[in-house]
């Protein structure tokens, strides 16, 4: 594509837009109030505020290579500390997706180089959830389930932040595990169970009265 045609795109977005609302930008341009913080991949196919049929300024959103929120990561957290003390998201969405390179790249047993540290975090998950992983005979089923997985554990990442535990405490922020199956376009709720986690979280990881 040539990049001319990105510009000549966004002047037709804006007609398209202003003729929509002749006042959509000035609206925009007031401020957000997201209740939603979505943490998904950065994988060029999956577009977080269209799988949901979410406008701009509904959803917060960070992406990262497999949905990872490890915490030695700055971004991710000051990504989640200002979500939920400035914006004052009610709804933490982990979403992941089936076909997800990163995860697939975990699978494989070779040297990756810089993205070795990232994908240890997915690896990890893998040790954790060995002896159920190992008993997937079929290597497509198993690779999803990993991805279901790795959701969950990043949704267990995710609570035990200091500003989660809070904000669940003031006003019942709640944290979500999702799939988006890029064969259908279909959301999938993989239903955690986030007040049993939390207190089970809780039992060592609580940070916040």
């Amino acid at each position: 594509m040539d990049i001319k045609q990105i510009f000549e795109n966004n002047s037709n977005w804006i007609a398209k837009q202003l003729q929509i609302d002749e006042n959509y930008f000035d609206k925009l341009a007031k401020g957000q109030s997201p209740e939603f913080l979505y943490i998904g991949c950065s994988d060029s196919r999956v577009s977080a505020e269209e799988l949901m049929g979410l406008q701009p300024g509904d959803v917060f959103v960070h992406r990262n290579i497999a949905n990872m929120v490890p915490n030695t990561d700055l971004n991710s957290m000051s990504v989640i500390n200002y979500a939920v003390m400035h914006l004052k998201v009610n709804h933490i969405v982990v979403c992941g997706h089936y076909g997800c390179g990163g995860v697939k790249a975990a699978m494989q047993q070779s040297d990756l180089g810089i993205l070795n540290p990232w994908l240890r975090n997915i690896r990890d998950v893998y040790r954790i959830h060995r002896k159920e992983l190992d008993s997937i005979t079929n290597e497509k089923e198993k690779y999803n389930r990993l991805v279901e997985l790795n959701v969950q554990e990043q949704c267990i990442n995710v609570i035990k932040t200091a500003e989660v535990q809070k904000a669940n405490n003031e006003r019942n922020l709640k944290v979500y595990g999702w799939i988006f199956d890029i064969h259908t376009g279909e959301l999938i709720d993989l239903k955690i169970n986030f007040d049993a986690i939390l207190k089970d979280t809780m039992a060592i990881y609580k940070i916040s009265n």
